[in-house]
């Protein structure tokens, strides 16, 4: 029975995989933009949490509904993207795509395993599918969706292009410690602490805490922690990314600091492709309470 109750959100996520996936590029992207502004006026509770974490980036004073509502049209590309790729469509994508930095990334991985550390910028999940082309053989970090199903379903997915998906639950941190050692690259989100037990950070002149994930694998074996952002091109399709130089070696609250810095500046530099959506700070998190 309980498996049962997963079903309609399941087949809800296959239905617009198979909708989206018969779409061409140009008609995927506007139609995904345009479910997002629809989800903007829907979705009142999203929109002002959205509307609190932008408040940070660009001041009290920005136009901070036109900016949200971009935001909103991104991440509903964001999702129309994330459904509609297809292993064949990889080369394609890849012909759209800019990488800025790529060889800190190739030389680290001349001495083993690489962390890299993203915010949810743009298409974040495109890192990955930049990462088969690179041959960085990848390791992707996601969230445990409520839904079992959904989350198979996404790990088959990625699958497909040679990504492997370790879920974020327990035991997940045994499991990435293995494949560090081996000499895997791991992609890890690391702007959001779903345990709320990460490490205390300065993140645009307010404390809140990042997920010390990151850091304690860097510090048990030795891979270095490297920044990178994804964006969608401003001119319409394709991707574009950013790798920092890797983090310098130093306590965990040290390098937590210093990445929330590269993360402030990858975020300011396209804020309405930010797309989280939840809390990130103690004071929003206590208003919504």
């Amino acid at each position: 029975m309980n498996r049962l109750r997963h079903y309609p959100g399941y087949l809800a996520y296959r239905i617009f995989s198979g909708l989206f996936g018969l779409l061409p590029e140009p008609a995927m992207r506007k139609t995904g933009e345009a479910l997002g502004v629809v989800a903007f006026y829907l979705a009142p509770g999203r929109r002002r949490i959205a509307e609190a974490n932008l408040r940070r980036v660009v001041g009290p004073d920005g136009p901070l509904r036109r900016l949200t509502r971009q935001l909103f049209a991104s991440y509903g590309r964001y999702w129309a993207e994330t459904f509609w790729v297809r292993p064949r469509r990889l080369d394609e994508m890849m012909s759209h795509t800019s990488v800025e930095g790529m060889e800190h990334i190739r030389e680290l991985r001349k001495h083993g395993g690489v962390i890299l550390a993203l915010p949810h910028l743009g298409n974040w999940e495109a890192a990955g599918l930049q990462g088969v082309a690179e041959s960085l053989d990848l390791v992707a970090a996601a969230e445990a969706l409520p839904n079992p199903l959904i989350s198979r379903w996404f790990i088959d997915q990625r699958a497909l292009f040679g990504i492997d998906v370790v879920l974020v639950e327990k035991g997940a941190s045994t499991r990435l410690l293995s494949l560090l050692q081996r000499g895997r690259t791991l992609a890890l989100p690391s702007d959001r602490d779903l345990s709320g037990r990460g490490v205390a950070v300065k993140f645009f002149e307010e404390e809140t805490t990042f997920p010390a994930g990151p850091f304690v694998l860097s510090k048990r074996t030795g891979a270095r922690v490297v920044p990178v952002a994804t964006y969608f091109r401003e001119t319409g399709r394709g991707h574009e990314f950013v790798v920092r130089p890797p983090l310098r070696e130093g306590t965990i609250e040290d390098m937590a600091q210093e990445l929330a810095g590269h993360f402030e500046d990858f975020i300011r530099a396209r804020p309405t492709q930010w797309h989280v959506l939840q809390p990130l700070w103690p004071s929003d998190r206590t208003d919504r309470s």
